[in-house]
């Protein structure tokens, strides 16, 4: 049982922090922080990531809601949520990031207070990863597994966060190739998830039609 616990914890973990992608994020949040001192960067940086947190929170724990308002099923949603991965994982996969991420309105316009958007939403809590947590939490069904999920997130937005505070540093250390590359793997990772939830929601849906019992 403990292992079968590790495995899924490491799925959820991989499945938010290859969707989050803090590599991905970190030039964007460089670019648009570039004129603010250190101190404003760390206070946008934690506010950006605690935004994210209650938005993923929101829709793990409401998602059901909407789609019993909208009328929605979780096999629809898993199958748009692949395409979704797919499509950012592939531009990723060619060492560019996702147009949700890298709009150039976004990165060149300033607001008041861009640390809740568009760096909070949807840099880091973006349709992806929004998707990924209404998804696995209606996959969790105990409450070990919901905690899991949480702490998955935690996780994944703290490390996003020490990724933002040394932006600065890690950009010099991996250099164009080494952060080109590190979003290549991310994107290939992405990928196989996107895969994975396409037909794991369009399997059902295929044996609804169909009038298939499932085995």
């Amino acid at each position: 049982m403990t292992h079968e616990l590790f495995t899924i914890a490491l799925l959820y973990f991989t499945s938010f922090f290859a969707i989050i992608n803090p590599l991905g994020v970190m030039p964007v949040f460089m670019t648009m922080t570039t004129d603010i001192s250190d101190p404003q960067r760390k206070r946008t940086a934690i506010k950006a990531v605690i935004t994210a947190f209650f938005t993923l929170m929101l829709f793990a724990f409401g998602g059901q809601l909407m789609f019993k308002f909208f009328g929605i099923s979780v096999n629809s949603f898993r199958v748009v949520g692949g395409i979704i991965f797919f499509v950012m994982g592939y531009d990723m996969l060619q060492a560019r990031i996702s147009r949700i991420k890298m709009d150039d309105d976004m990165v060149k316009k300033y607001v008041d207070d861009i640390s809740v958007t568009p760096l909070g939403i949807p840099m880091i809590a973006g349709p992806g990863a929004i998707t990924n947590s209404i998804v696995l939490m209606e996959d969790s069904h105990t409450f070990q597994l919901k905690i899991v999920l949480i702490l998955s997130i935690v996780v994944t937005l703290l490390i996003t966060l020490f990724v933002l505070l040394g932006a600065g540093k890690i950009i010099r250390l991996l250099g164009d190739t080494g952060n080109k590359i590190m979003i290549k793997l991310m994107g290939l990772i992405m990928m196989v998830i996107a895969v994975e939830f396409f037909f794991a929601g369009l399997k059902p849906i295929i044996q609804s039609i169909l009038n298939i019992t499932p085995v």
